[in-house]
């Protein structure tokens, strides 16, 4: 699956100022995300607001975006819930829009056992056909995917590779070890990315590639050319940045203040998530004026 490319954008979703989605604005920003570094993009991941959305949302966004997008870039879609035949039937509708691949996060409150995890992914993607990234992100699921139940759903053809936010690197190399030779890891967490890079992973599926895409796209390329110190001081360098993107309020709320702050319009934010107080608000935007923003801005 190397079309879907090492740099995805976790996108976010653009509101109207009514709080409507604004599909025109989505497909612009996915457009210049392509722009500017980017292979492909995620909509309605956990950036994207998905739990806010509803169906009829999603499937448009899917179809709007990857009519904006063609054949330049990768549309993957996020279907997947805590409910495994709504994520089927959405899974399957989404097919329908045209997108490239789907984004299965592991189902969220319930807490199912590794086993259940196994059916619940199993089910999704002997139902679509469609490539399957499985997501983990154990810190706001509050269930880890082992690597021995992740290598068991490397073996469903279809399931391509995993994004993986555990931030444990052991987990993450066991798993690159002992997948089949064309699954392929992409960090969930930015600041992990050069680390799952060292260890044979493929890329990131990445927030703060919405401001700085050409510079990541720099230091995945300059690591895979052997340029290892290259890579390590654009790594530094961004790690300011994504650390105020992911702890300054909760994701996307920092993202989405920066992209505003720079003049990239994406609406505010729909309950239970709210605008950032006061002072990560100044934070976010300090953090922004000190880097090289690579998104073209049309004011």
């Amino acid at each position: 699956m190397s079309q879907i490319g090492r740099l995805l954008t976790a996108m976010v979703t653009p509101f109207t100022p009514e709080g409507a989605v604004d599909y025109a604005q989505a497909g612009r920003l996915a457009l210049a995300l392509l722009e500017s570094g980017s292979n492909g993009v995620v909509v309605t991941g956990t950036t994207g607001e998905a739990p806010t959305l509803t169906a009829e949302e999603k499937l448009r966004l899917f179809a709007e975006v990857k009519r904006a997008v063609g054949d330049a870039g990768a549309v993957i879609a996020g279907t997947s819930s805590y409910n495994t035949a709504e994520s089927v039937e959405l899974s399957q509708e989404a097919k329908g829009t045209g997108v490239d691949g789907l984004l299965l996060t592991c189902p969220y409150y319930n807490k199912p056992t590794q086993e259940g995890i196994f059916r619940h992914f199993e089910a999704i993607a002997r139902a679509t056909g469609l490539p399957c990234i499985i997501y983990n992100i154990p810190g706001r699921t509050a269930v880890n995917i082992t690597a021995d139940t992740m290598v068991r759903l490397s073996r469903i053809p279809n399931i391509v590779g995993a994004k993986e936010a555990s931030g444990n690197l052991e987990q993450v190399a066991q798993i690159i070890e002992n997948t089949r030779e064309d699954f392929l890891v992409w960090s969930g967490n930015d600041g992990d990315t050069l680390p799952i890079l060292s260890v044979g992973g493929y890329g990131v599926i990445c927030v703060v590639s919405h401001l700085v895409g050409h510079q990541m796209k720099e230091m995945i390329e300059a690591y895979l050319a052997g340029r290892v110190e290259e890579a390590a001081r654009i790594h530094r360098g961004l790690l300011p940045l994504m650390g105020t993107l992911m702890t300054a309020a909760s994701n996307p709320i920092p993202i989405k203040h920066a992209l505003n702050t720079v003049g990239f319009q994406v609406g505010g934010l729909r309950l239970p998530l709210c605008e950032p107080d006061p002072a990560a608000a100044e934070k976010i935007a300090a953090e922004v004026k000190r880097h090289r923003i690579d998104l073209p801005v049309t004011v």
